[in-house]
């Protein structure tokens, strides 16, 4: 499956700090339990990378 592959997965999503400092990315679904730990720089630039996709995206469609 790729960026392009429709889906009808669903799945929740939290995203929070840990106790340790790190930024928790968390999703959980049918078959799914998947905690993703960034440090808080990785995880702004994650965010700028969502930022940028959703700018891109909402470009396309008009």
């Amino acid at each position: 499956m790729g960026l392009n592959t429709p889906s009808d997965a669903a799945a929740d999503l939290q995203v929070g700090p840990t106790d340790q400092g790190m930024v928790r990315i968390y999703v959980s679904g049918e078959g799914v339990d998947l905690p993703l730990d960034f440090d808080p720089d990785d995880a702004e630039a994650i965010a700028e990378e969502l930022m940028s996709a959703a700018k891109t995206a909402r470009e396309m469609t008009g």
